[in-house]
């Protein structure tokens, strides 16, 4: 199944409390990375974003923790940090370790409000002690996740050009539609792979203008948040205008996206393995499928979410399954 964790060098590991609806998801890296980030939705809830900016001293960092539970959520990282620093990891400072762990976290709440930072300790467990998990749609940071009209969830996709590999894992609780307004057609279908969020091909008259949000949609029920990866060789700057060009992929999935009720953000991480770009084209092309890969995991995440009772909207696969 195609992953992020096709990307060499990142584990991924994930914390669900299905009593609280909500979870977490840390990538963590094999060594530390660089990694840049692009905010590109008006009510975001992030941390360490600043210090990857290109004109900051920002150490490369050791993972990145996404979450639900809205601002507690932020929480999650403070987990994953010392999880981190209890195995050795981090840059020595004095007699310490530390680890760096920028995160984001998506608007989620609706039940009991969990210990988000053993939440976070419990992904880099699942990540580095459990077996490589693909799992997709309702679990970790995606346990809660809603879409206009439709369940959302954790989606993940990858893809090749030449010997690179470029891949991204999204949390989908977007405002907007990923799908079309009279029917079960995603917006992404033009970067569908083998079938991977059912094949469907849209008619005529499928509806993909009428705007959609969800019911009462305010600024604590909203929010995607993701990572894109590539073991290309990229600077920080680089980096940075990578999570800028993949944020066309949420664009290209959902409708509208990056309102001023979502927090749009994503981080984009390069383990380096492989050659840098060798020069603008090349630049452009990585651009590309950062933001195919985006709209896919999207797609792919509502394609995967399964029902839970107290569910606020249908699956795609309780309406559509059969389509």
């Amino acid at each position: 199944m195609s992953h992020l964790l096709d990307v060499p060098g990142l584990r991924v590991g994930h914390a669900s409390d299905a009593a609280a609806r909500s979870g977490v998801t840390t990538i963590v890296m094999d060594e530390p990375a660089v990694c840049g980030v692009a905010v590109h939705g008006g009510a975001p809830g992030t941390r360490e974003t600043d210090a990857l900016q290109p004109e900051a001293l920002g150490a490369p960092v050791d993972a990145v923790c996404l979450s639900g539970g809205s601002a507690f959520g932020l929480a999650a990282a403070d987990g994953v940090q010392l999880a981190l620093a209890e195995r050795g990891r981090g840059f020595a400072v004095g007699i310490h370790k530390v680890p760096i762990v920028p995160g984001a976290i998506i608007f989620d709440l609706s039940g009991p409000r969990p210990d988000y930072r053993a939440l976070g300790a419990a992904s880099v467990a699942a990540a580095l002690d459990g077996a490589p998990d693909r799992t997709l749609g309702t679990i970790g940071a995606g346990m809660n996740a809603m879409s206009a009209g439709l369940k959302g969830g954790l989606g993940s996709a990858s893809m090749t050009i030449g010997d690179v590999t470029v891949a991204a894992i999204v949390v989908a609780n977007p405002v907007g539609a990923v799908t079309a307004a009279n029917g079960p057609w995603f917006r992404a279908a033009p970067f569908e792979v083998d079938g991977e969020f059912g094949g469907l091909v849209a008619p005529p008259d499928a509806d993909f203008a009428t705007v959609r949000t969800k019911h009462s949609a305010g600024p604590r029920a909203n929010t995607m948040i993701g990572l894109v990866a590539t073991d290309a060789r990229l600077t920080r700057g680089e980096a940075k205008r990578l999570a800028i060009t993949a944020h066309d992929g949420m664009a290209l999935a959902v409708f509208p996206s990056h309102t001023i009720l979502d927090g749009d953000t994503l981080f984009a991480v390069s383990t380096a393995r492989a050659p840098a770009p060798a020069g603008p084209r090349d630049h452009i092309a990585l651009g590309a499928a950062a933001a195919t890969t985006v709209a896919r995991a999207i797609s792919r995440a509502i394609f995967h979410a399964r029902a839970v009772e107290g569910d606020r909207f249908p699956t795609w696969q309780s309406l559509y399954g059969g389509a």
